[in-house]
């Protein structure tokens, strides 16, 4: 966006997402002003400015959830409909290096580029800039990327930063000796908080969900929808709470055995539960 007229003197335009004003006479014109000028603050140009800002604000942000929730869900996205999205830089901002997946175990590597065709240009694993151009990718949940380690070092090596947490994501790994009626994991349960309320607020700032006395993400696995919960506390309850145990569900509230939850539900569930672990108050001389 260019700049815009804001007054006799004044010009405006967005500079690194905040209303910039320069002079367009004198001495200074063509410099831009460190802070508005008290006469082009209220011009209707900076006014629609400071607008476009926030919506843009909340456009990055929308952006950067959905392509966190493909990867989450590892939902098949049409190679097409990243070619459409990629000139927003909103969009780049949470495809850029994001590991995907075509339709074989060899077709993977980072996100570079992607054209309207639905080519995508990848860096694969050997350093490789390759192409692929298949009807849909996926952006695979770390928890199931078997060269977890490997692409790890090799993204470090590359100096590669993703705008979606996928390959420095925690992940747990789910035993395979569960107990086969156990239902619940009390790993993390026991973290005290001062208050029931704090302990919620950690929980949404974190963009967990609270319901009731728990706090739960929902996960899309292999076309069903899992929830995992953990205990917080009544809700009115104003003395002191701590963690409860970790348990899953389906949507219709059935409760799921341990050894019924799926990879990416069973990962996401313990990342919940060990971030609000995470927060308790710890005594002195306690290992946090």
């Amino acid at each position: 966006m260019g700049w815009l007229s804001a007054g006799e003197g004044y010009e405006v335009a967005l500079v690194e997402g905040r209303v910039t004003a320069r002079s367009t006479s004198g001495r200074a014109a063509g410099r831009q002003l460190k802070t508005l000028p008290k006469g082009v603050k209220a011009h209707p140009e900076v006014d629609r400015l400071r607008k476009l800002a926030e919506w843009l604000d909340r456009h990055a942000t929308e952006c950067v959830a959905r392509v966190d929730s493909w990867m989450v869900s590892s939902l098949p996205v049409p190679t097409g409909l990243l070619g459409r999205v990629w000139p927003d830089e909103a969009w780049q901002a949470g495809l850029r290096d994001m590991v995907v997946m075509g339709a074989g175990p060899d077709e993977v590597g980072f996100l570079r580029d992607a054209d309207g065709s639905g080519e995508l240009r990848v860096v694969d694993p050997d350093g490789e800039t390759v192409r692929l151009s298949p009807e849909t990718v996926t952006l695979p949940h770390p928890v199931l990327l078997p060269d977890l380690d490997d692409l790890r070092e090799f993204a470090a090596e590359l100096g590669l930063t993703q705008g979606v947490e996928q390959i420095d994501r925690a992940t747990w790994r789910k035993p395979a000796d569960l107990a086969e009626k156990a239902s619940s994991v009390s790993d993390f349960a026991g973290g005290t908080y001062d208050s029931r309320f704090g302990l919620a607020a950690r929980a949404t700032s974190l963009g967990y969900r609270v319901s009731g006395g728990y706090a739960t993400c929902r996960i899309r696995e292999a076309g069903a929808i899992t929830e995992a919960s953990v205990w917080i506390g009544e809700p009115y309850w104003y003395g002191e709470s701590e963690t409860g145990d970790l348990s899953w569900s389906v949507v219709d509230g059935r409760s799921l055995r341990l050894p019924e939850v799926g990879p990416v539900a069973w990962s996401e569930g313990m990342r919940m539960a060990a971030a609000l672990y995470a927060g308790r108050t710890v005594e002195q001389g306690e290992n946090t």
